[in-house]
């Protein structure tokens, strides 16, 4: 991590119980919570106490053994039961981040698959599961930033929309990640980064993150984006996704897709960065993308709302997929199947 970077730790696993940053207080105070119940957890999740889909995935990994630390004495086979149980139950609180259910279905297969002959044994067997998501979604932010630092140049000026950083991950994040390395670099560059609205994940989190981290930060409204491209003050864009399609459609962060749209308009080389883990090819297009809509509360107490958390940015407005794995160009509906394995 670069040396100036001072982001508190988004979530970690001590004494048999996950404790989470809870991102709805920043940047006004930093607050820690205990997880103590299943149900806490899904709604911590849920209300974006914790969130960035990397970052869910480790949540979800650890939040389902929440509380089965005191179930040791239990069977083995009720004690598996329980614990799918309460996977499944966690797999519902957010739809459209492909990390959770994957985090979930790994943890399944393992508790489905152990020949553990007592709960103690595939409880242990689990939370070193969960431990590997973690250190895995590490390791992967910093190949991510490792691949993506070489398109940021001195003195060129970045966007970026909503969060991907270090927040959002357990990492140095997805699309932060090529900032931060090039920052410890010594690479001089600018970043803008849009408020993001309703949520204000970019202004609240982004902004606060990076200016944490010594980098040099301007908040702009979302609906400067357009200006601020048309003047020419932005030499590339990245964001992160929470889900990719086979042929390379995105979901992330509503308000992505006017992004790309912008920076198509304006020939800025948009740029999604993300773990292999997040393609999901088991879904051809966009079109099959859950998307989470939202409670209308989060816009207007007054009027009735629409309120998606995501759109679905098709994959010709993408310039390339920044991976742990290397930096994916089109045609995506091709080259994308290199990440298999």
């Amino acid at each position: 991590m670069p040396d100036k970077i001072a982001i508190p730790r988004t979530l970690y696993w001590d004494d048999n119980a996950l404790t989470i940053l809870d991102q709805t207080a920043l940047p006004e105070r930093v607050s820690y919570e205990k997880q103590t119940g299943i149900k806490q957890v899904w709604e911590s999740i849920h209300a974006l106490k914790v969130r960035g889909a990397p970052a869910i995935g480790v949540a979800a990994a650890y939040g389902a053994l929440t509380g089965l630390f005191a179930n040791l004495a239990l069977p083995v086979n009720e004690f598996r039961e329980l614990f799918i149980e309460q996977a499944n139950y966690i797999n519902t609180s957010r739809p459209t981040a492909v990390n959770l259910s994957r985090s979930i279905n790994i943890m399944a297969t393992l508790a489905k698959s152990s020949k553990a002959t007592s709960a103690k044994q595939l409880y242990d067997e689990l939370v070193a599961c969960a431990k590997t998501i973690h250190n895995e979604d590490i390791e992967m932010c910093r190949k991510i930033g490792e691949v993506g630092a070489p398109l940021i140049k001195d003195n060129c000026t970045i966007h970026t929309h909503c969060n991907a950083g270090a927040l959002a991950t357990s990492g140095i994040g997805t699309a932060l990640a090529p900032m931060y390395v090039a920052h410890e670099n010594g690479i001089k560059f600018k970043v803008y980064a849009d408020e993001t609205r309703p949520l204000l994940q970019g202004g609240r989190l982004t902004a606060w993150e990076l200016h944490q981290s010594g980098i040099d930060v301007a908040l702009i409204c979302d609906n400067m984006v357009a200006d601020v491209f048309s003047r020419g003050k932005v030499n590339l864009s990245i964001v992160g996704c929470d889900r990719v399609a086979a042929n390379g459609d995105t979901a992330n962060k509503i308000g992505t897709l006017g992004v790309a749209i912008i920076a198509k308009r304006y020939n800025v080389p948009f740029y999604v960065a993300c773990p292999s883990s997040t393609i999901d090819f088991n879904i051809a297009s966009g079109a099959e993308i859950p998307i989470e809509e939202r409670d209308g509360h989060e816009i207007s107490k007054l009027f009735n709302t629409y309120n998606p958390a995501f759109d679905v940015t098709p994959n010709e407005l993408i310039t390339g997929f920044i991976t742990e794995k290397g930096t994916i160009m089109p045609p995506f509906a091709v080259n994308l199947k290199l990440l298999r394995h």
